[in-house]
């Protein structure tokens, strides 16, 4: 059954934690989709070659073969690279295939009223659908706690 987790960003901004969650899926061997708007995944498209020095985080825009690279940036729906995982931002809708993945991340900044907002109507539709969700938050210290 598909897993969804909701990640309620407060203390850090997107392009430093989805890196991160990025790296620790590769680990598991898992293929990844990113789902956003097409500015935004142009503009983490860069952070994503400069995330660190000592790491590399293989990756593509649809449009650069993306169904062969291990992470995909995409502005719509579908599952290019057959993904185990898929992180949505920027208020990306649950895709109509959300069953067909092992883990779905759904990734929102804490200081946006609207993307709380789109959050939540987030989760009654994955609670409503009969998926498994959990809500993360990040502590004082920076680390993921889940809260429900």
């Amino acid at each position: 059954m598909t897993e969804l987790l909701f990640y309620h960003l407060q203390r850090a901004p997107l392009d430093k934690v989805l890196p991160g969650l990025l790296e620790k899926s590769l680990q598991r061997g898992w293929r990844c989709a990113v789902q956003g708007s097409p500015e935004r995944l142009r503009a983490l498209d860069d952070t994503l070659w400069t995330y660190g020095e000592e790491t590399f985080l293989p990756h593509g825009l649809e449009s650069d073969d993306g169904p062969n690279q291990p992470i995909v940036l995409v502005s719509h729906e579908g599952n290019p690279n057959a993904s185990a995982i898929r992180f949505l931002i920027d208020g990306a809708p649950l895709p109509p295939d959300a069953a067909g993945y092992e883990r779905i991340v759904l990734l929102f900044d804490g200081n946006d009223a609207d993307a709380v907002q789109d959050a939540r109507e987030h989760w009654k539709q994955a609670k409503s659908l009969g998926f498994s969700a959990t809500y993360w938050q990040q502590s004082d210290e920076g680390r993921w706690e889940k809260k429900a």
